[in-house]
């Protein structure tokens, strides 16, 4: 049974995305989100196949009518992707699609035959990464410095490396902290509601440019609005989206904070070409590992551990303010490659031009979903949310803050580009020009460890952030 935090996140994924009906997958679980009566194909004779099979399948499934079996299109060009309708998306709740299950299960015996994957369930790919974040964001009086605080890097500040933040985009006076005076990138298409309250995960891009900022100064950082719509997106447009951030050229690392788990080992269909074409380009992918504290792979981070491309991507778990163990809400798993400071972080959000407000979505619970007994992000610091009021008794009024600037955030969203912003330090300060082997040879002779469910795990650690006290819950 998903957690009641994943079903508030749930229900606000679907009114951003209010034309596309959505179900819980695989089951009313918390591993991902999907697009009902929908799945995905390889354009081409693949998609024919699929077809094929999955009608011939439904003539033989009572309750399930082939006629239903038809391109949704339209199809993409460079990510090659073909979505096939194979039943009625109204039909059943959000506890999972029977069409699509059937859908899944046509294939199996052909993909069997050939070793290869045909068909693919479409995902929802969200910044909230597995749809619950590691918590809401918290103000912090502008007289305080950001942690990690920006860096003193040597090297030749002309041998800028370039790194790409895909993400929600940036806020409107983002320019107005000194650390971000030089990035450039997409605004945010709506920053605030009718009634001027800023709207859920607004500043999440901005936030995450701030990190690799203040941790690699002599960095030119583009941001780019890819994941705008309350940073969820369909993986059918996702590998598009991703084509058109590099559009203007392919930058030396990428930060990307979203991904989905989809309960395969084998990626996301409808990034594969996107990934293809990462490997044979110099590039570094630095990829979140997501906030459901679960071992499942989480992609497009978990690409990190295919050979083919674990050279290209650098997957980032989340530690705990203390730096000495991992975040309660982090991924893990022999996939994650690297943790990096995630909880708890001080950076840019929004609010300097004008102090903008904030009323939280999500309530705080005794009972964390993470099971952890220190002082996580599920129980504090406490909010009563507005997505809650059902579960609360008696209903509580929904807590209101004011940013100002900075903010206290925490999620394997932020310790990514803390580990891209390394990275890219390390470029500068040693004259490395291959990110690819600039995060080798971090890793090889800078990482520290820490303590993951067990594990010790190497940890990148900036030499300007400051643990935060971690106390019991």
């Amino acid at each position: 049974m998903a957690p009641q935090r994943f079903h508030e996140q749930f229900d606000q994924i679907q009114r951003s995305l209010p034309d596309v009906p959505l179900a819980m997958g695989p089951d009313d679980s918390a591993e991902f989100i999907y697009e009902k009566g929908v799945v995905l194909a390889r354009d081409g004779e693949e998609a024919q196949v699929v077809e094929d099979a999955v009608r011939s399948h439904f003539t033989a499934t009572e309750g399930l009518v082939p006629d239903h079996v038809r391109r949704a299109g339209p199809h993409t060009n460079r990510s090659g992707i073909t979505r096939i309708r194979v039943g009625d998306p109204g039909e059943g709740g959000r506890a999972g699609d029977r069409a699509v299950a059937g859908a899944l299960r046509a294939l199996r015996e052909t993909e069997g035959r050939t070793g290869r994957r045909l068909v693919s369930r479409n995902h929802v790919v969200s910044i909230a990464v597995n749809a619950c974040p590691g918590d809401e964001p918290v103000p912090v009086a502008r007289a305080e410095q950001p942690n990690p605080a920006p860096a003193r890097t040597g090297g030749d500040p002309g041998d800028r490396v370039g790194v790409l933040v895909i993400d929600t985009g940036l806020t409107h006076d983002y320019r107005s902290y000194p650390l971000l005076a030089r990035t450039e990138g997409d605004v945010q298409v709506r920053e605030t509601d009718d009634e001027g309250v800023l709207q859920q995960y607004v500043g999440h891009g901005t936030f995450i440019a701030g990190l690799v900022a203040a941790v690699a100064p002599h960095t030119d950082v583009t941001v780019r609005g890819t994941l705008n719509d309350a940073g969820a997106i369909l993986e059918s447009e996702f590998g598009d989206r991703l084509f058109d951030a590099v559009e203007d050229g392919w930058p030396d690392i990428i930060s990307l904070s979203a991904g989905t788990s989809n309960g395969r080992l084998d990626g996301l269909l409808g990034v594969a070409a996107f990934m293809e074409e990462l490997r044979v380009r110099d590039t570094l992918l630095v990829a979140a590992a997501g906030n459901n504290a679960s071992a499942a792979p989480f992609w497009p981070a978990a690409y990190a551990s295919s050979p083919d491309h674990a050279d290209a991507v650098l997957s980032v778990g989340a530690l705990r303010g203390d730096g000495e163990f991992g975040a309660c809400f982090s991924n893990h798993g022999s996939w994650v490659k690297v943790f990096a400071p995630g909880e708890r972080l001080v950076s840019a959000l929004t609010g300097f031009d004008t102090p903008v407000p904030y009323v939280y979505q999500h309530s705080t619970y005794e009972t964390c979903r993470y099971g952890f007994t220190y002082s996580c992000t599920c129980r504090s610091p406490r909010h009563t949310g507005v997505l809650s009021e059902a579960q609360q008794t008696p209903p509580g009024k929904p807590d209101q803050v004011m940013f100002e600037g900075l903010a206290s955030w925490s999620g394997t969203s932020f310790a990514t580009p803390v580990a891209a912003g390394l990275v890219a330090a390390h470029m500068t300060e040693n004259r490395v020009g291959d990110p690819r082997a600039a995060a080798r040879e971090l890793l090889a002779v800078h990482a520290d460890f820490a303590e993951v469910r067990g594990a010790h795990v190497p940890a990148l650690l900036p030499p300007t952030w400051r643990p935060v006290p971690v106390g019991p819950s």
